[in-house]
């Protein structure tokens, strides 16, 4: 390290390293950084626009917890009653928390306070939106396989925390409107036999609404969760950057290597620009949009709903479960089971869950223990592109539902009418979605097949000698037909013959035989169009079969 730290001047004197080359060779000397920073700053990373996706989730995180800090500075989380006598004029001598009045504080009398709070709130909402996308992004693509699994628990994880904490801090200016979803939530809770009634009596402090409420989602919202997606953030990206990252297929791409630019300077300076980009984006629409006009609905009152109340877009999928939900009950034993709210509480959690544990079922069901790094077009995984689009259907139906006063109000419909067509579309969209998906990616499939063998339809019309008019094809590129035809097409699992050469049964447990129906109905023949061999792709180019 001496050596390399003295240079020679012109006259031959040693010159003396400058400060920073010093400090570089102090730290190196004691943390060996050097040797890590040469081999981890030259990461070789693939370019896609779809990977910004991630980006998105990760720069929205961070401008939650700056203007999440700021908040916290005059945020007083207090259910203690006092009269308002501030700049809002139309609240003045309204008897509120303490909570609802540091929110008006915020708004009106500290400087820069609205905006900051319109700022969180934006960036709330593009966060679990940005996740949404980005995992549906990995679904689709098969970027959730091996080595990844833990990966995808992770960002599933991220997920379902950052709803949880969105409910929180949505609840925490005890405004009218959020003081509605607090007591909506409180009514699901209860649902719950036998435990129902001690978890609301144990969050809300007693009967509702209670005093300890605030004061118990402040620490949950600001340090609890907020710590807990940190931690889980921070070994994402270590995962992210410990696994070669996941790249399409094409020319040059394989298991082994990776097509892209390095971490540093290129991909760096990338994601800066692009940070700077996000959080101008999350400051204008801060500024120029409203989001939760809190003064607008006043201070929570228990006997009092607001109209038109809808939580945030990612808690309508759990709601509209329960608003369509037909009003069964149970009585038995002297107690009442509302099985009209616990039942589509339950469900909420339970597909969540199944998201989480699907690339382990995956894994079961294909007996795939290969490493994947070339992500799959969603074409070529018909059945799991089925899935994902009937999910995504389920749960913009169920946002119809969650905002059925909304949409009845807007659209002059009735609201029966609404709640019937959600529990209709609740069984028959999704099915109808996964049917249509499946051959739209099977006619893609045959196409892809089709554009191998013959070229590209060029648009140019020949007419031949003997008078035929002919469209003329360009054949392909190699790199292109390469993408066209470098994914693998497993074959599904079999249980094999029940009796084998001497006439002895073999004894199939249920688990293999429920593994052979899942693998032929996600790998079956009816799920995949062969690709072309060489052998087919010779004989018509041998015969000009390319016009």
């Amino acid at each position: 390290m001496g050596a390399r730290s003295v240079g020679a001047g012109r006259n031959g004197r040693p010159v003396r390293p400058a400060k920073g080359e010093r400090l570089a060779d102090w730290a190196d000397g004691r943390l060996g950084l050097y040797p890590m920073a040469k081999t981890n700053l030259r990461k070789v990373f693939p370019d896609h626009w779809s990977f910004m996706l991630g980006e998105v989730c990760l720069y929205s995180f961070i401008v939650l917890i700056l203007t999440g800090v700021y908040l916290t500075l005059f945020f007083e989380p207090s259910g203690i009653e006092v009269v308002y006598n501030g700049s809002y004029e139309p609240l003045n001598g309204v008897i509120m928390t303490r909570a609802y009045e540091s929110t008006l504080d915020i708004s009106f009398d500290v400087r820069g306070g609205l905006l900051i709070r319109q700022i969180h709130h934006w960036a709330a909402l593009v966060f679990v939106a940005g996740m949404l996308v980005h995992m549906m992004r990995v679904f689709f693509t098969g970027a959730f396989r091996k080595p990844r699994e833990v990966n995808w628990v992770f960002g599933w994880t991220l997920l379902f925390l950052g709803i949880i904490t969105g409910l929180t801090g949505y609840s925490l200016p005890d405004d009218l409107l959020s003081g509605t979803g607090v007591r909506f939530a409180q009514g699901a809770i209860l649902s719950v036999p036998v435990v129902g009634t001690y978890l609301s009596f144990f969050l809300f402090g007693g009967e509702f609404p209670g005093h300890d409420i605030i004061p118990r989602f402040f620490p949950i919202h600001v340090l609890l969760l907020p710590g807990i997606m940190l931690g889980l953030v921070v070994a994402h990206l270590i995962l992210v950057f410990y696994h070669k990252h996941t790249q399409y297929p094409g020319a040059g791409r394989d298991q082994k290597s990776v097509v892209g630019m390095p971490f540093m300077p290129v991909y760096m300076a990338k994601a800066g620009g692009f940070f700077f980009l996000v959080f101008g984006v999350l400051s204008m629409m801060g500024a120029i949009a409203t989001v939760n006009p809190v003064w607008a609905f006043g201070p929570y009152r228990p006997d009092v709903v607001t109209t038109g109340a809808q939580p945030d877009w990612y808690l309508g999928f759990s709601e509209g479960l329960i608003r369509v939900m037909p009003g069964w009950e149970i009585n038995a034993f002297g107690h009442t089971l509302a099985l009209g709210v616990f039942i589509p509480f339950s469900l909420f959690p339970l597909i969540m869950l199944a998201i989480g544990v699907y690339p382990f079922i995956e894994a079961w069901i294909t007996g795939d223990t290969r490493e994947h790094h070339i992500l799959d077009r969603p074409r070529n995984a018909p059945t799991r592109t089925g899935l994902g689009v009937a999910w995504l259907s389920l749960y913009g139906v169920l946002l119809i539902g969650g905002g059925n006063d909304i949409v009845a109000t807007h659209l002059h419909l009735s609201i029966n009418s609404i709640t019937w067509f959600v529990r209709i579309s609740f069984f028959a969209v999704p099915v109808l979605a996964f049917v249509v998906t499946r051959r739209i990616c099977m006619g893609l499939q045959r196409r892809d097949r089709d554009k191998v063998l013959h070229g590209r339809e060029s648009g140019t019309i020949k007419r031949l000698p003997h008078g035929e008019f002919v469209e003329v094809h360009e054949p392909l590129t190699q790199a292109q037909r390469f993408a066209l035809t470098q994914h693998d097409q497993a074959t599904p699992y079999e249980v094999g013959p029940l009796v084998d050469a001497n006439g002895v049964t073999r004894r199939v447990g249920p688990s293999r035989k429920l593994r052979a129906r899942l693998a032929r109905a996600m790998y079956g023949p009816d799920t995949q169009i062969p690709k072309p061999t060489a052998e087919e792709y010779r004989e018509l180019t041998s015969e000009d079969h390319h016009h």
